[in-house]
This record gives C-alpha cells, structure tokens and sequence, in this order.
C-alpha cells in the first residue's frame, strides 16, 4: 500500500487540477484519488478494473482480506467446481484456456484469477477494511473510510467515482435454532469445511439445500461418512446436463426462440424423465419453473452433481425443517429426533453493503440494488455495483462492462476538457 499513497501523494494528486476545497480536506490521513474506487477483489472487482483499464480509466481496489478471490482462496471446500461450463462463467477480455475442463476446478479458476490479475497489472490494496463510505455533498465526492487489518491505521480516500463490488456473498450466514448451544457436537459453516475427511465413520447432518450442501453431502458420504441432509423449502433440482449439453447452456439456446414458461416446461420434463419423480425424496418443486423463480427472486435451482442417486438409494437420509437442537441430537418439524456428530450449515452468504454504505437509497436493507437485473448497476452521483445480479460471474462481467463503459466516457470528457483548457492557457501566455 505505501508504493500506491507514494504514488498518489507525490504524482498523480498533481496530474489533475484539484479543488481548493479538496486541498483544505486532504490530511495525513485522507486522500484525493483521481481514479474510481472498487471496493472488492473478488472476480466482480477484477472483472472491473480489467474492463476500466481498457477504457484507459486506472483504478484503485481496496480489499480487506490478504488476498484477491477470498471466498474462492480461503472458504471453499476443495471438491469445488465450476458448476457452469467454463464460458458461462470467464471474466470480460481473457477466456479459459483451452485445456482446462468444461467445469474448472476451485485450483483452477484461482489459477486463471492470478493470470488474470497479472494480464492486466492489477494491484488491489490488501488488508484493508472499508469500515464506511458516503457521498459529501460539499466536496460533490465520496469519503470512504479504511482500516487496516491489524486495526492501527486509518486512511480515508476521497474519490467521484465509488464502485461496490464486495458481492452478494460477503459474510456467512447461519439461522438460529432453539438448543444451538446444548448440542455439544461440532456445528460449522461451509466456509470452514473442506473435506470430508475429518468426518469419516461420523454421523453428519447438512442444513441447507443448495448446490453447495447437495456437493458437500456427497463428498460426505464419499469420505465414508454418515451424511443427511435438511430440506426445508421447495427446490428445483435438474440434471446437469440434458442432452449431452450443460442444462443452463442448453436453457439460453432455447431462450432465443421458445417463451421462459415453455423452456421451464421442457426442462421438468426432462428432469421427470432423468431423475424420477424428486417429490418422493424430499424434493418438492416450487409452482414456478426455474428460469421464472431464478428471474423474480434469484433462487438458483440445484444441478445434481450424484447426490440425488444417493439419496435415492438410501445412503443418504432427507429430513424437513428443523424444530430445535437437543443435546447430541435434532429435533426435526415432524416430531423425529436424531442424534448427530455434527451439523454442517450449507446456508449461504449474504451481503454486507448496509453496514458501511451510508445515505444511499441505491441499495436494500439485504444489501442488494433496489433496482433489479439489468438496471441496478449504476446509482447516483458516481455510486456503481457490481456483482449483485444473482446470475453469478456472467452477470457480474456484465455489470462490469456497463461499469467501464460509463465511467470511461466521463473520465474521456473530464480528460478532453482539461486538454482544451491547457491548450488555451498556453495560447494566452
């Protein structure tokens, strides 16, 4: 970071004409930076960087971990793949290279983040925590205020450009049971858990019934554990590929000409014929197909990856909602109880925009865009977001683009008229 406030405090604070009033602001420990800055290096702040870098617009990415991709880099359990061939999820300018998989592994993927971080000569600031952000209406600029991991300096950046792309997935979520604390047992998030490994011959219980718990509670049962899962809501599950395609490749292609009610239709019957009838294991779908759900509220339905065989054999138990925890047991909604070594929390993420973004009507008391996809990008007064689609990396490089595109042609015009200013001032001497 020191190379970066050099930089700004010696150089580019001067390749600019700055306000007086930003002069009296700027301190010792508060910065004019003439760059948008992204908040988030995870691959929604890299996908934005990349494409402002094109526009020839540099940028500053602040991060509070160590690393770029955090949640991919520290929290994801190893078995993890790219549920979505490999072009539905690459980052605008640099595609997957040729030999990797259809789904790319976790390795992988980080794999290509780095090169291409490395492409595009992108240095986020690491360690360092937005702890709050607003728009001052004096300074028509954003005062975004940081703190270093070690919690012993605080530096405040100003800037007319503020880009959020901290995600939908920034902090783990976990409900609250009645009896959580009596159970005794090791109870986890899936951001801790890496492998089944440390489970074998144990009696495991996954709360949560997404992708991620349906993979986790295979690769349980893989490493010889006793696994079980928790369906509490409806869900859609589809077969991962139809066809010989990918079943989401296969949905867009058929978007082009058939209306989202009759793929939703192709696609259950399909799944009917693939996997069975999934009301009879647990799974009951909701009245909505999946591509409707997953466009009024962004649920994703679940692409088996083997789980639903498992479960279809026996090997691997459904039970409903939870009621309360016991000690070394589970009380479950319809009056069974069963005893488990531990119980693994397959509940997601959720954003944590709300407790440092302040004074903005941009985003919900959940942390995402009131605005839905392809609107809630772009704010007012210079506030952009990234990544908060509910449509994964395809949507973020598409909020990343739109991102690029608009600032660059501010920062062109700013650019054009500070020339032909110059320009005039050296005519008139």
């Amino acid at each position: 970071m020191d190379c970066y406030l050099k930089e700004v405090e010696g150089k580019r604070l001067h390749d600019r004409p700055v306000d007086s009033v930003m002069q009296t602001r700027r301190l010792a420990c508060s910065l004019w930076i003439p760059d948008p800055i992204i908040v988030g290096a995870g691959a929604s702040g890299l996908a934005t960087a990349a494409c402002l870098r094109r526009q020839g617009v540099p940028s500053l990415i602040l991060e509070r971990a160590p690393c770029t991709a955090a949640l991919w880099r520290t929290k994801a359990y190893d078995r993890l793949r790219l549920h979505l061939p490999k072009h539905f999820c690459e980052l605008p300018l640099l595609s997957f290279p040729d030999h990797f998989p259809t789904y790319p592994t976790k390795d992988q993927f980080l794999a290509y983040l780095d090169d291409y971080a490395n492409q595009f000569g992108l240095r986020p600031v690491f360690n360092r925590t937005v702890t709050g952000a607003k728009f001052d209406r004096s300074l028509q600029a954003w005062t975004v205020k940081t703190l270093s991991s070690k919690g012993d300096d605080e530096v405040e950046y100003i800037t007319k450009w503020l880009i959020v792309a901290s995600g939908e997935n920034a902090e783990e979520f976990v409900p609250k049971f009645d009896g959580m604390s009596e159970f005794g047992g090791k109870i986890i998030h899936t951001s801790s858990y890496k492998s089944g490994e440390m489970f074998k011959g144990k009696n495991v219980l996954i709360v949560g019934c997404g992708n991620s718990g349906m993979e986790v509670c295979l690769d349980l049962y893989n490493y010889g554990a006793q696994a079980s899962i928790v369906v509490r809501d409806s869900v859609h599950v589809l077969p991962q590929e139809m066809l010989g395609r990918s079943t989401f490749g296969l949905s867009m292609w058929l978007l082009k000409w058939l209306s989202i009610k009759l793929v939703d239709q192709f696609l259950l019957l399909m799944s009917l014929f693939t996997l069975g009838d999934t009301a009879k294991y647990g799974f009951v779908r909701p009245k909505l197909g999946p591509l409707q759900l997953k466009n009024m509220t962004g649920k994703t339905p679940v692409l088996d990856v083997g789980t639903l065989s498992k479960i279809r054999s026996g090997d691997i138990k459904v039970y409903r909602g939870i009621k309360k925890f016991t000690h070394g047991a589970v009380e479950f909604v319809d009056g069974k109880v069963e005893s488990f070594d531990a119980i693994i929390f397959a509940t997601g993420y959720k954003s944590n925009v709300p407790s440092w973004l302040k004074d903005t009507d941009m985003f919900c008391e959940d942390g995402f865009p009131r605005k839905p996809f392809p609107e809630g990008w772009k704010g007012k007064s210079g506030l952009y977001a990234v990544g908060f689609t509910r449509r994964g990396l395809l949507g973020a490089s598409i909020d990343a683009r739109r991102v690029a595109e608009d600032i660059g042609k501010q920062w062109k015009a700013e650019n054009k008229h500070v020339e032909v200013r110059s320009t005039y001032g050296q005519r008139e001497g």
